[in-house]
C-alpha cells in the first residue's frame, strides 16, 4: 500500500506507516509550516523505513504536472520557444563567425553570449519537454548535478560577458582613439578566458557542495529543473549555510557586475551628451541600445528569481521560464532587429544556405 504525502515543498511516496510513525511525520510537516526544513525532520523519522537517505537515488521534477489538462499546450509553447532560441542564437553565432566585418570585439563577445544561451537552454528545456509529454518526472542524481553545474556556469559567465561588453562600449565611445590599442585580440581573449574561468570555478563550487548532500528516496523537486534552492529544500542535511552562500554570492556577483556596467554607462552617457550633432548622439547611443535592453532583461529576471527567499510556487516557475527560455530567445532578436550589421550578415548567411540547397 502507498501513502502519499503531498506538501507544497515536498512530495514523497512512502510505505504505509504505523500510527506512531504517522504521528511523528505529521509533527514534521507541522514544523515546515513555521519555516523549518521539513525534509530534515522527515529524513530523521523515515530512517530505516525507506532504507535511509541515499546519494544515488532518482529525484523527481514536478515541473507543471499539476496541470495535466494543458500539458500539450505547455509542450508546444516550450518547444517553439526552445527551437526559436536555438535557431536564433545559432544564426547569430554563425553570422558573426562567417562575416569578416563582424570580427570586432563587440561581436566577439556577442558570439560568446550566444554559446552560453544555447548551453543553458539545452541543459534544461529538453528535459522539461520530455517530462511534459511522457509524464516521466525522474532525473538521475548525476543528471541533476550536471544541470546545476551548467546552469550556474552559463548564468554566471553571462553576467561577466555582459560586463565585458559594457567595457568594450565604454572604450569605443569614451576613448575611441585608443580603442584598437586597448581592445585588441589579446585583450578580448583574456577577458573571455577570465569570464569562463570564474564561471567554471563558481559552478564547480556549488556542484561539489550539493553533491555531498543526502536526499530521501523518491524526493520530488517542485520545479521544472534542478534549481539550487529547490534542491536544498528537500535535502536531509542542514543546508542553511549553502542557502546563505547562494544568496550572498548572488548579491555580490550581481552587484559587482551591475556597478561596473552602471559606471561604464555613466561615462558613456556623459560622453554622448557632449556630442554636438543629434545624428552623432543617435549613432553612439544606437551602438549601445541592444546591450542595454539585454542587460535590463537579464538582470531583472535573474536577480528577482534568485534573490527571492521562497521558491517553487507557480509564479516562480513562470518567472523561471521567462528567465531561462524567453530571454535567450529574445537576445538574438534584439541584436538582429536593432543592429543593421548583424541583420545584414544573417540575411547573407541565409542566402548562402539557400543557394547551396538549390545548387544540390
Amino acid at each position: 500500500m502507498v501513502f502519499a504525502l503531498h506538501h507544497t515543498r515536498l512530495l514523497l511516496l512512502l510505505p504505509l506507516p504505523v500510527p506512531a510513525l504517522y504521528s511523528r511525520m505529521q509533527e514534521a510537516v507541522t514544523k515546515s509550516n513555521s519555516g523549518l526544513n521539513v525534509s530534515i525532520d522527515l529524513c530523521k523519522v523515515l530512517t530505516g523505513t525507506i532504507h535511509g537517505a541515499t546519494k544515488h537515488n532518482v529525484l523527481h521534477l514536478l515541473a507543471f504536472s499539476g496541470y495535466p489538462k494543458v500539458k500539450y499546450i505547455i509542450f508546444i509553447i516550450v518547444l517553439i520557444i526552445y527551437l526559436l532560441g536555438i535557431l536564433g542564437n545559432v544564426l547569430v553565432g554563425i553570422s558573426v563567425c562567417l562575416t569578416t566585418r563582424l570580427h570586432t570585439p563587440m561581436y566577439f563577445f556577442l558570439a560568446n553570449l550566444t554559446i552560453l544561451d544555447i548551453v543553458y537552454v539545452s541543459v534544461i528545456l529538453p528535459k522539461l519537454l520530455a517530462i511534459t509529454i511522457t509524464g516521466d518526472t525522474g532525473i538521475s542524481y548525476p543528471g541533476c548535478i550536471t544541470q546545476i553545474f551548467f546552469y550556474v556556469f552559463s548564468i554566471g559567465t553571462e553576467f561577466l560577458v555582459l560586463t565585458s561588453m559594457a567595457y568594450d562600449r565604454y572604450v569605443a565611445i569614451c576613448i575611441p582613439l585608443l580603442y584598437h590599442v586597448i581592445m585588441n585580440r589579446r585583450t578580448c581573449v583574456i577577458l573571455a578566458i577570465l569570464c569562463c574561468t570564474i564561471g567554471t570555478f563558481n559552478s564547480l563550487m556549488y556542484a561539489l557542495l550539493i553533491s555531498q548532500l543526502l536526499f530521501p528516496v523518491s524526493s520530488a523537486i517542485n520545479h521544472f529543473f534542478c534549481h539550487m534552492k529547490s534542491v536544498l529544500r528537500i535535502s536531509c542535511n542542514d543546508s542553511t549555510r549553502i542557502g546563505v552562500l547562494i544568496t550572498v554570492d548572488g548579491i555580490v556577483y550581481g552587484l559587482v557586475t551591475f556597478i561596473l556596467i552602471l559606471t561604464s554607462y555613466m561615462y558613456i552617457i556623459s560622453t554622448i551628451l557632449k556630442i554636438h550633432t543629434s545624428s552623432g548622439r543617435l549613432k553612439a547611443f544606437s551602438s549601445c541600445s541592444s546591450h542595454i535592453i539585454i542587460v535590463v532583461l537579464f538582470w531583472l529576471t535573474s536577480l528577482s528569481l534568485n534573490m527571492k527567499p521562497e521558491m517553487a510556487s507557480s509564479q516562480d516557475k513562470i518567472l523561471s521560464m521567462v528567465y531561462i527560455a524567453v530571454v535567450p530567445m529574445l537576445n538574438p532578436l534584439v541584436y538582429s532587429l536593432r543592429n543593421k550589421d548583424v541583420l545584414k550578415a544573417i540575411n547573407e548567411v541565409i542566402s548562402k544556405i539557400k543557394n547551396k540547397i538549390c545548387a544540390n
